[in-house]
């Protein structure tokens, strides 16, 4: 580390976003494994044999379609479990900072990885999706407020929208895995979830490397050393203003003992119900239908398996592109343009692709082939529209609109509603 007189290279400040943002990887990674590993025959062998000794050959579509749902579910109990978790996120990270909550987050990831990578009977499996879990929990309590917190004003939004950017990069790279992968036998299931430890293994490294965030240093009562970062990765020693607005920031913060009580204030509900809705509208756009059912989706309207894998690799790439689009536009039109723009492309699209399968879906693979590539490019431009707005907007317009005192309990809220909405 450099001493206090040296400023921060922006090849490293670059480093510390991008390191940060890992854990938006990890998240996109772990949302859509799950759904090409249970399609994955290999996978339904390994956890039905003793059910099929028991119960005889015919219970196989029986056993593996309960094991499709033991698996999905445990994944959609991890994400539900924030509400209990997610709290105690929240104190780790007001209490010992932004970089260490990755740290943990990081480590619970890890031990999942390995367990999900190693199991070979259901509690296993179902242990290292709850530990996943937790790691997601942490890593999403902590990154969008490292993001936010260490971004310079006019780059803001942008910087904390990377967030946003590295899932949809880890949705792509979890499809492209389970096309790949899932010719290798009869272990490709278990590479699958084992390729999720990368990016847990490179946010764990380079948590002892990035500094924490000024914010989160002067919160914690260290204000010659917060001063000293916000000075190194500011790169001027002019940092006065910057610097007596968090101390401001946080003096308030710590005069607040209850910041949920706060919370409830009537200064605070315009932005509350703002942050809350945001996450709902977010889950009603029907974007998780998309990334979680894609194959079956295109399977449905008469695409074979291996094309309704890869056309999900397209809706992927389409997905990453568009939130590059996003980084690119939100400071400069705005967040509001960029909401209501993507809401009237996502009720059109959604509304031609309700009406094609309405009046000509008759059962599966009946849809004409034209019409099915007109189904594909819709889901393309709702998957575009939303991947340039809500996706990242739901993230970053609460980070950055409320107080210090009571940041870190909205986005738990903000994860309490999303896993609500997942669950249901």
């Amino acid at each position: 580390m450099a001493d206090d007189k040296q400023f921060y290279s922006k090849p490293f400040i670059v480093f510390c976003w991008l390191i940060a943002a890992v854990g938006g990887l990890m998240f996109g990674y772990d949302i859509e494994i799950s759904g090409g590993v249970t399609a994955m025959d290999d996978f339904l062998l390994q956890f039905s044999q003793l059910y099929m000794q028991r119960n005889g050959l015919q219970e196989k579509t029986t056993t593996a379609n309960s094991m499709i749902n033991v698996f999905n579910c445990s994944h959609l109990h991890c994400t539900s479990l924030h509400l209990s978790r997610v709290c105690f996120a929240s104190k780790v990270c007001t209490k010992y900072g932004r970089k260490q909550t990755t740290l943990v987050a990081s480590g619970f990831y890890l031990i999942g990885v390995a367990l999900n990578a190693a199991a070979n009977n259901l509690i296993m499996l179902i242990v290292g999706r709850i530990l996943l879990g937790f790691g997601v929990g942490f890593g999403n309590e902590a990154v969008p407020v490292f993001l936010s917190e260490i971004a310079p004003l006019n780059y803001r939004g942008a910087v904390n929208i990377l967030f946003q950017l590295f899932v949809t990069i880890g949705i792509l790279c979890a499809n492209l895995v389970n096309f790949f992968v899932s010719e290798y036998h009869p272990w490709g299931w278990r590479l699958a979830l084992g390729l999720a430890g990368v990016p847990a293994f490179m946010l764990f490294l380079g948590s002892f490397v990035i500094p924490d965030t000024p914010t989160s240093l002067i919160e914690r009562g260290q204000l010659q050393n917060g001063r000293s970062i916000l000075q190194k990765i500011r790169r001027t020693e002019e940092i006065e203003n910057e610097y007596n607005q968090i101390v401001h920031a946080s003096e308030l913060a710590h005069q607040v003992k209850n910041p949920f009580k706060k919370l409830a204030q009537p200064s605070s509900r315009p932005p509350l119900v703002i942050g809350m809705l945001m996450q709902v509208f977010q889950q009603f756009t029907g974007i998780n239908a998309i990334m979680f059912y894609a194959p079956v989706l295109f399977q449905t309207v008469g695409f074979k398996n291996d094309a309704s894998l890869l056309s999900s690799v397209i809706i992927g790439l389409v997905n990453v592109f568009s939130t590059l689009v996003s980084i690119k536009t939100v400071d400069k039109f705005g967040r509001r343009a960029l909401l209501l723009q993507a809401c009237c492309q996502m009720f059109i699209t959604q509304t031609v692709i309700g009406i094609i399968l309405l009046s000509d879906l008759k059962s599966t693979g009946s849809l004409g082939h034209i019409e099915a590539i007109v189904v594909v490019l819709l889901v393309c431009l709702f998957v575009m529209s939303f991947a340039w707005s809500w996706g990242p907007l739901g993230w970053l317009i609460p980070s950055e609109t409320f107080p210090l005192e009571t940041r870190t309990p909205v986005l738990h809220l903000q994860l309490v509603q999303t896993c609500s909405s997942l669950s249901s």
